[in-house]
């Protein structure tokens, strides 16, 4: 993920937990309980509700 451009939100809040290693606390704990932590869903979701270059914003529309 190093020097890939966040989509949106969600990429972002990613690569902020994996620099803090928030990430691999919740790997472990995920991996221990069986469970799925939801990272991967949360990302797309907060991906489509706050992207960054959204199509057909103003600014989009203006630097093509």
């Amino acid at each position: 993920m190093k020097n890939k451009k966040s989509k949106g939100l969600g990429d972002t809040i990613e690569k902020i937990t994996k620099a803090t290693g928030v990430k691999k606390i919740v790997d472990k704990v995920s991996k221990v309980t069986g469970k799925d932590c939801g990272c991967g869903a949360r990302k797309n979701a907060l991906n489509q509700k706050f992207p960054y270059n959204p199509k057909g914003s103003w600014l989009s529309q203006r630097f093509r």
